[in-house]
């Protein structure tokens, strides 16, 4: 029969205590280090999301100061970066005397076309005209556009069968300018 001391005891569980002191530091380590690796793809996502954003951003820079320059826009409320068969830059917003404007500025050298808001139809027009034409069942988008020196609205929808459709409907008139549907 062995009998145990006081002492050994105590020696056994200090051995545990240590265990699991040093189980509890290595823990503390992977979690340090997994936060850190977390901050650096966090941190690189919005490096290179900042880096993607900056063209846009100095085109719109640019875009403002030539619609300021051109039309007398003193605050843009909205911007839009249009591709289609050529590239505009379209700002919306107001003159010194408070009139809404819409101007379409030409990414390459061409003429920039300068509208009251209201001689066309709104973007709330022109999204019912879709609705109504063909009963999307998402509108997706609803921007100002340029196709053949005529502003128009490109309206981008979805159907009921999760299908896209794209409609140019034009600004002044609300007429439709062309239709792809069911993509």
């Amino acid at each position: 029969m062995s009998k145990t001391t006081g002492f050994s005891k105590c020696k056994k569980e200090k051995r545990k205590w240590i265990t699991l002191d040093s189980r509890v530091n290595a823990m503390k380590k992977w979690l340090l280090l997994i936060g850190i690796f977390i901050m650096i793809v966090v941190g690189s996502t919005i490096m290179v999301y900042i880096k993607a954003e900056e063209p846009i951003r100095q085109v719109k820079e640019k875009a403002g100061l030539i619609a300021k320059e051109e039309a007398g826009l003193i605050s843009v409320d909205e911007f839009n970066l249009y591709n289609g068969e050529k590239t505009f830059y379209i700002l919306q917003g107001e003159n010194q005397k408070g009139v809404k404007l819409v101007v379409w500025i030409p990414e390459k050298k061409g003429k920039i076309i300068v509208k009251k808001a209201s001689e066309g139809i709104s973007k709330e027009q022109a999204t019912k005209e879709v609705m109504d034409e063909i009963g999307s069942d998402e509108i997706i988008s609803v921007k100002p556009g340029m196709e053949n020196g005529v502003p128009l609205w490109e309206v981008h929808s979805r159907t009921k069968g999760g299908l896209l459709n794209y409609h140019s409907v034009v600004f002044e008139t609300g007429e439709w300018l062309k239709k792809i549907e069911n993509l």
